[in-house]
């Protein structure tokens, strides 16, 4: 009896597989992180309080990196890696040549060439992204009369006067921080404490004053890390989602600023949803000619609705 072996399955159509799917995970994750942006918008709720009140939780999760690095680093890593690749090697083919080669200005076409162009916008959009947000200008965190506060430079305005008190955040300029460094609390003397077999309350408030000196001395010292301009300040807030909040505030106070994330912003639900729609087709979601055409326009329905969710952050975070 003649055996036949099933037919080995291609390393391309398994890539392709695992980049679908960290495609799918990673529109999930557009959704969560735009709806969490959009609540930046200091006309959208009280003072971004739904902004801080999600960003506070995240920053609150255990081993918040590692968390951050399995379920977004390395699916982003893996479907730009795969996508990258793709990008280099398509054909389009949606514009005149001349006669030289076939020209197909159907619009399917024309979306899977604005999916290549897309994904190199993202490919830079992501990387500079991911290093102002996460590391040039993430607030720095320091102790302080046991309370940890969250710190970030950001350039002087007069709409700071009124949203810092109703944040209770504290503006230090230049003068102050150096005023601070010259006269830090000065530590107590305290009596050696050698294995102690009672309590001794005498020694309860030197000690505490010391942990609260050595505490102050340290928060000054991430205080004046900060290289600030004439025009700069460091804003001290009580929670991470508040200086968080500045930080989101003081990047889209630059219109080219606002202009290059609304492109990117645009990029990026486009391509998602784009490739949404090709998802569902790759893994039998759709396959009707009709099911697959009527499922269009809600792709770019819910394109469009966080779209919408993203330029609120942009443009309503302060120049609104």
């Amino acid at each position: 009896m003649q055996t036949v072996s099933a037919p080995k399955i291609s390393s391309t159509f398994i890539w392709r597989r695992v980049h679908s799917l960290m495609g799918f995970w990673l529109v999930l994750y557009l959704c969560v992180h735009l709806l969490t942006n959009s609540q930046a918008a200091l006309w959208f709720g009280s003072d971004g309080s739904g902004f801080v009140r999600l960003v506070n939780a995240l920053e609150s999760l255990p081993y918040l990196h590692v968390v951050e690095v399995l379920l977004i680093g390395i699916p982003l890593a893996i479907h730009m890696v795969w996508g990258v690749y793709r990008a280099l090697t398509a054909r389009m083919n949606v514009h005149s040549s001349g006669g030289i080669k076939p020209s197909l200005k159907y619009e399917r076409n024309r979306a899977y060439s604005l999916q290549r162009l897309s994904s190199w916008i993202l490919l830079f959009g992501i990387i500079g992204h991911v290093l102002q947000m996460r590391f040039l200008d993430m607030p720095k965190r320091a102790p302080r009369d046991y309370q940890e506060q969250s710190m970030v430079k950001i350039s002087f305005d007069e709409g700071l006067y009124a949203l810092t008190q109703r944040l209770g955040v504290t503006l230090y300029n230049k003068k102050e921080i150096g005023e601070l460094q010259v006269a830090p609390k000065p530590l107590l003397q305290t009596p050696a404490i050698n294995r102690p077999e009672t309590f001794d309350p005498a020694l309860v408030t030197p000690i505490d004053q010391n942990q609260r000196a050595e505490e102050e001395r340290k928060w000054i010292q991430t205080l004046s890390s900060y290289s600030l301009r004439s025009n700069e300040v460091v804003a001290v807030a009580p929670s991470p989602g508040k200086a968080i909040l500045l930080m989101v505030r003081n990047t889209f106070k630059s219109p080219l600023m606002a202009i290059l994330y609304t492109i990117f912003l645009l990029a990026a639900t486009f391509h998602a949803f784009n490739g949404f729609w090709t998802f569902l087709i790759a893994w039998g979601a759709i396959l009707s000619y009709r099911s697959q055409r009527s499922m269009i326009p809600v792709c770019l329905l819910a394109a469009g609705a966080l779209s919408l969710l993203g330029l609120a952050a942009i443009w309503g975070s302060y120049l609104l």
